[in-house]
């Protein structure tokens, strides 16, 4: 995120990250600390722009509901897997996969953990990749995807339009059309906090 973080500070932009370590630290305690640090940002009582990949989105979508006196002018999702991903419950019978992702990696596998989280009440703009390969016989079929999570994946309502980039997961954050797009939803003075 911080090829994004410097297009954003080019920008004008005041830059804020926010990390986390899926193999060492459980959900909870994850979600406990982004929801201090988005309490903190709520303090200044400005409008923020929020920025995320893949799991990070998730991750903002759950600690928004206990900030609600955050000002979000917008929540920009970046390959963020909305619907439960094939990949996440496939990838979950491989002990290696359970041992790095632990807790999060039994979120993600989850068929009813994702739908459980309430639809922002903030504007947000979907990005979706479409580098991923098309084959019959790969995990998506012929359906657009990032690799990683198939553009069906990253959707919150069916109505959702999310802007596709012909880019894979892992690195749909450093494509400067990516970053182009998510400059184009932010507003000059907000802050960007990514996950």
């Amino acid at each position: 995120m911080f090829r994004l973080g410097s297009a954003l500070r080019r920008a004008g932009h005041r830059t804020g990250y926010f990390g986390y370590s899926a193999t060492f630290q459980s959900l909870s305690r994850i979600l406990g600390r982004l929801t201090k640090r988005l309490k903190l940002l709520a303090q200044s009582g400005q409008p923020v722009g929020l920025a995320a990949h893949s799991l990070g989105g998730l991750l903002l979508r759950k600690a928004l509901v206990e900030v609600p006196q955050l000002r979000v002018h917008r929540l920009v999702m970046m390959g963020t897997p909305n619907r439960p991903p094939r990949m996440a419950a496939y990838f979950w019978g491989w002990r290696l996969f359970r041992l790095f992702t632990r807790d999060c990696g039994r979120f993600l596998s989850s068929s009813k953990e994702i739908p459980a989280i309430p639809p922002p009440e903030v504007p947000y703009t979907l990005i979706a990749g479409t580098g991923g390969p098309l084959h019959n016989r790969l995990a998506f079929g012929r359906e657009a995807n990032d690799a990683i999570v198939a553009v069906s994946e990253t959707l919150i309502h069916d109505g959702d339009r999310p802007l596709l980039f012909p880019v894979l997961h892992s690195f749909i954050m450093d494509d400067r059309r990516v970053q182009q797009a998510v400059l184009a939803s932010m507003m000059p003075e907000d802050t960007f906090v990514s996950a």
